[in-house]
Order: structure tokens, then C-alpha cells, then sequence
């Protein structure tokens, strides 16, 4: 109750990287920049504004998918749980990071063609198991 859900459409910033915490869960994260871009009344231009950056976090099947799918560069949409995250760097200063811990994400189909490539149906007409699941290939056209 009260999480607060989000949409941000940007690019990935850095190489997604796989790592794991105390209690030996896996998790991928990568991060991402999304910048306003308005149009200029006067000029008719369109104009950089300000930049949001922010840690996307993914866990369990997406993290699958993401690890196979997307890499640095690539324009995205992504959809989560934000929070703020607060910490103290090495040399003692206090920060703060956005971080969203994604449900889905996928390509920015507005900057990008993608070739997907579905997973298989059961005999059953099921989806597959995530074991033989097959992720969408690594195909991005700018």
C-alpha cells in the first residue's frame, strides 16, 4: 500500500550487471537517463531540458530477459516501483539515488525495431516453463 508506480522512457546508461546481496539473491541493474525535450514556442526547435537518472533493479524472470535483450545504449521503457534510495559513499558524503525495481521493460519501439522471438507453447497451449523459455533476441535497429 502507498508504493509509489512509475513509468520513465530514457536510454540505458551503463552495462546491465548481474549481482547478488547478503542473503545470496540475484539481482540486475543498469542505469538509465530520461531527458524532456520540448519544443520552443518562438523557434519552433525542439530543446533539451533537465535529465532524470535512476537505477533500474530487476529480479527472478525479468532479469533473465533483460540479461539477453537489452545493453547499453538502447532506448527503453520501463515500469516499476520507485523509491528513493539513501547511502554514504566511501569518502563520507550522504546520497540519495532514485531507484526503480522494474516489473517490465522493453524497447522504445518510437527509436527501435526489434526482431522478437517468442517462446514456445506447451502441448497444453501453456507457456512454456522459465527453464526452456526462449527471451527475444538481441536485434536493435536505431
Amino acid at each position: 500500500m502507498y508504493e509509489t508506480h512509475g513509468t520513465v522512457v530514457g536510454t540505458v546508461i551503463t552495462s546491465p550487471v548481474t549481482r547478488s546481496n547478503a542473503a545470496g539473491d540475484e539481482f540486475l541493474n543498469f542505469r538509465m537517463a530520461s531527458t524532456v525535450r520540448r519544443r520552443d514556442h518562438t523557434t519552433g526547435e525542439w530543446r533539451d531540458g533537465s535529465t532524470l537518472y535512476l537505477t533500474v533493479t530487476c529480479r527472478r524472470r525479468l532479469m533473465a530477459g533483460v540479461v539477453q535483450s537489452i545493453a547499453k545504449g538502447d532506448p527503453v521503457i520501463v515500469t516499476g516501483e520507485l523509491r528513493t534510495t539513501e547511502y554514504t559513499t566511501r569518502d563520507g558524503i550522504a546520497r540519495s539515488d532514485l531507484e526503480l525495481s522494474a516489473t517490465a521493460i522493453g524497447p522504445d519501439l518510437a527509436r527501435c525495431t526489434v526482431v522478437l522471438e517468442r517462446a514456445p507453447r506447451t502441448a497444453d497451449g501453456g507457456a512454456a516453463t522459465p527453464a526452456t523459455e526462449q527471451v527475444a533476441t538481441r536485434s536493435l535497429v536505431a
